[in-house]
C-alpha cells in the first residue's frame, strides 16, 4: 500500500505539543509524528507555537472566544484545507466538525473526526454524516462517548479509538515502599475528584500529593480554597501545582496509586494511561470509559463510593506493578494507537477511491 497524503487538524488553543496541561495536543503529537515516521506526508493545522515532524500551518485568533474569532478560525481550516485538497487523501481532525464543512461533500476524500469530550454535537453529526455519506468517520476516545447513539445510522459510522501515552516519556517503577503516597493529578474541579482523593487518603491513613491547574474562573473558582486549602496545614496532604512531563512520570512512579475518584463520565483520562506507563495501579470510580481503562484486580481497582476505594487501597500488594506497565504497552502505547489510525485511514482510503 502506497504511503498517504494526511491532513490533521486541532483546536488552536494550546501548541503541540503542549508544554503542561493539554492531554489532546500530546495525542496529536505522538499521532503526528508516528504516522511521518511510517513515511506519510502529514500536514498539522494547529496553533502557530506547534511543532512536528510534518509540515504546519499555524492558525488562530487570539484570545479565540468571541463568535468572530470562531468563524475566522473555522474559516482558517476549512480554506486551507481547499487548497490542500487536491493533494491530500485524507483528513483526520480533533477540531471543530464545523472546519470540515467545505470537505465534507468531497465523497473521495476520506475523514476522520476525532471526538474526546463528554458533549457531542449530535445535530451536526447527523448533518455531516448526510453529507458526506460513508467516506467519513467518527471516533471516539472511548464507547461512553458514543454509546448513547449506538446503533442509530443517522449518526453515521461510529469506531472506538482510544487515546494513549508515548511510555518512553514515563519511567517504570516496578516497586515502592509500604509507605509510599497516593496521587491525584487532574484540573481542581469538582467533578474531577480531588476532594475524594483526599477523603480516600484520610481515611486509609495514607499520604496524597495533588497536582494539577487551579480553576481562577467560573463555578469552580472557590474549588480549591474551600475543598483542598483546609487539609494542607499538615504533611498527610500536599499540593504541588502543575507538572510538566518530567515531574509527572516521578510523581506517578513513586506512588502506590494513583486516584481517579471521578463525579462524572469521563470520556477517557488520559492520566490513567500515563499512570500505568509508570507501573502504577488506578484506584477510580466505576463509571465514564474507567470499565474500558481499569481492569479490577490486575491494573487497579474499579470502585464505586470512597468506601470501596480505601478499601482497595488495602490491596495495592495484590498488583503487580510490571504486569500494569507491560497492559499499558500492549493497549495505549502510542505505537498502538498510531497503527490504529493508519489502519482505519488506509480502510477509509481503499472505501473512498478503491486503491
Amino acid at each position: 500500500m502506497r504511503t498517504l497524503n494526511i491532513a490533521v487538524t486541532v483546536d488552536p488553543y494550546i501548541p503541540v505539543p503542549p508544554l503542561l496541561y493539554g492531554g489532546i495536543e500530546r495525542i496529536v503529537e505522538f499521532v503526528v509524528n508516528g504516522l511521518a515516521a511510517r513515511g506519510h506526508t502529514v500536514t498539522l493545522f494547529a496553533h502557530a507555537d506547534s511543532h512536528c515532524a510534518g509540515k504546519l500551518v499555524g492558525y488562530g485568533v487570539p484570545p479565540h472566544f468571541s463568535k468572530w474569532a470562531r468563524l475566522q478560525e473555522l474559516w482558517q481550516v476549512g480554506s486551507g484545507l481547499m487548497k490542500e485538497v487536491q493533494h491530500l487523501d485524507a483528513v483526520l481532525s480533533w477540531g471543530r466538525l464545523a472546519a470540515l464543512l467545505p470537505v465534507l461533500p468531497l465523497r473521495r476524500l476520506a475523514k476522520v473526526q476525532r471526538y474526546c469530550r463528554d458533549i457531542v454535537p449530535w445535530r451536526s453529526v447527523r448533518i455531516a454524516a448526510a453529507a458526506a455519506g460513508s467516506s467519513i468517520v467518527f471516533a471516539g476516545a472511548s464507547g461512553q462517548v458514543y454509546r448513547q447513539k449506538l446503533g442509530n445510522g443517522s449518526y453515521g459510522r461510529w469506531v472506538t479509538m482510544h487515546d494513549g501515552v508515548e511510555m518512553r516519556k514515563f519511567d517504570p517503577v516496578f516497586s515502592v515502599p509500604a509507605d509510599a503516597p497516593l496521587a491525584f493529578l487532574g484540573r481542581l474541579e469538582t467533578y474531577k475528584g480531588a476532594h475524594n482523593a483526599i477523603e480516600i487518603a484520610r481515611r486509609s491513613g495514607r499520604k496524597l500529593i495533588i497536582a494539577g491547574n487551579r480553576v481562577e474562573k467560573g463555578s469552580n473558582a472557590g474549588y480549591f480554597e474551600r475543598e483542598i486549602a483546609p487539609h494542607l496545614e499538615g504533611d498527610q496532604i500536599r499540593y504541588i501545582g502543575a507538572v510538566d512531563d518530567a515531574q509527572k512520570s516521578a510523581m506517578l512512579g513513586g506512588c502506590a496509586a494513583f486516584l481517579m475518584p471521578i463525579e462524572w463520565d469521563e470520556p477517557f483520562g488520559i492520566v490513567m494511561a500515563e499512570a500505568m506507563a509508570c507501573g502504577t495501579p488506578v484506584i477510580a470510580f466505576d463509571r465514564g470509559s474507567v470499565p474500558e481503562v481499569v481492569r479490577d484486580g490486575m491494573n487497579g481497582f474499579r470502585c464505586r463510593s470512597v468506601e470501596e476505594a480505601v478499601a482497595a487501597v488495602g490491596k495495592l500488594n495484590r498488583i503487580d506493578r510490571a504486569a500494569v506497565r507491560a497492559d499499558c504497552e500492549a493497549r495505549f502505547g502510542s505505537e498502538v494507537i498510531v497503527q490504529g489510525y493508519e489502519s482505519l485511514i488506509y480502510d477509509l482510503v481503499r472505501q473512498t477511491r478503491k486503491l
